[in-house]
């Protein structure tokens, strides 16, 4: 009598998944050949490559995950760590066109994205324990603060990375005798130059910063760019505000009361540009005939539907996602010993109404 606790033998009759057998059959080549096609190996040439997919195309066969890390030793996963609340994530275009280039150039090359928020040190233990499983290839690390915990709980695992935006902590430089993680960056100093001269150019005497917040390299590199061009300027005419539309008319208001006689400002961000918008409407100035304003990102979604059209330092968020994937699968591909380039990309002036 059969043992009740043992699963059943399987029934072929029912058993209908086809095999790699079924595919060389269909496609009337080797197991072999099957396999390195599937696994995305080199080596096959095109017509053999074509019969392939045709056969797996029309038996609609499945590749066993299990089986195909085996063979590649990749888990076809990528992780996108982001730490930032999540109301600033879902709230902020910015990371929306970030991870939608990420999404798109993952998807090119097959591969899977395990979304990975942080906002508390409960969240960093539970991302050191995923870490630890081997459960991904690699990370996309993006808006670190200088006083982050990300990479020395990323390099603890040697887990091959590429950080969105310029990481400040030692922890993400490598050790000893370690190239430094590559990033993707913005020339976040030199569009800020570019703002500021813009709005000097216009004849513009009493120019004000909202800036990021101080423990992100962007917006320090974007307060680097206003005092280049204006190192003149006193304290009292930079207000730190925290990439939010609230947290720039926070800093409006406070930097109206500050300074009343400022003719423009160059805010960090076209979040907080919108609420810099805002107030100097209630306090009844116009823009730009009596304060003229350049915001950061060229995020459409905002720039463009603020009164009045906002004038803007245009990044290219979406293709910056698709660069760090690039890197990481240059990384992946290439060997542990080989480590790609950071990436700094050009901004560009967008000329609306505002400014």
């Amino acid at each position: 009598m059969p043992d009740p606790t043992l699963d059943p033998a399987p029934d072929p009759r029912h058993d209908v998944r086809p095999t790699l057998e079924a595919v060389a059959a269909r496609a009337g080549v080797s197991r072999a050949t099957v396999s390195r096609v599937v696994n995305g190996g080199a080596g096959v040439r095109q017509p053999l490559v074509d019969q392939v997919r045709k056969a797996v195309d029309e038996l609609g066969y499945v590749p066993n995950h299990a089986a195909r890390t085996l063979v590649t030793r990749r888990n076809g996963a990528v992780a996108v760590i982001i730490d930032e609340p999540e109301f600033r994530i879902f709230s902020d275009p910015f990371f929306s066109r970030q991870i939608r280039g990420i999404s798109r150039e993952l998807n090119a090359h097959d591969a899977q994205l395990v979304l990975l928020l942080v906002e508390g040190r409960g969240d960093f233990d539970r991302v050191t324990r995923y870490l630890a499983g081997g459960h991904v290839d690699g990370v996309l690390a993006f808006s670190l603060h200088t006083d982050d915990e990300l990479p020395a709980v990323i390099s603890r695992f040697r887990v091959p990375t590429v950080y969105g935006g310029r990481p400040e902590r030692t922890g993400a430089e490598g050790g000893a005798g370690t190239p430094p993680v590559p990033y993707v960056d913005c020339d976040n100093r030199g569009g800020a130059r570019e703002a500021v001269r813009h709005l000097v150019a216009l004849g513009r005497r009493r120019i004000a910063h909202i800036a990021g917040p101080g423990d992100q390299t962007s917006a320090l590199d974007r307060i680097d760019g206003y005092r280049d061009v204006l190192p003149d300027a006193g304290p009292e005419m930079t207000v730190e505000g925290d990439f939010t539309a609230e947290g720039g008319a926070r800093a409006a208001e406070e930097l109206l009361d500050r300074c009343p006689g400022v003719d423009a400002v160059f805010v960090a961000n076209d979040l907080m540009a919108s609420g810099v918008l805002r107030v100097l409407r209630e306090r009844g100035l116009r823009v730009p005939e009596d304060v003229a304003v350049v915001g950061f990102d060229d995020m459409a979604s905002v720039a463009e539907s603020t009164d009045p059209p906002l004038t803007t330092v245009r990044q290219d968020v979406e293709g910056m996602g698709r660069l760090m994937v690039r890197l990481l699968m240059e990384r992946l591909d290439s060997g542990a010993g080989q480590w790609p380039a950071s990436v700094v990309t050009p901004t560009e002036l967008i000329l609306r109404d505002s400014a």
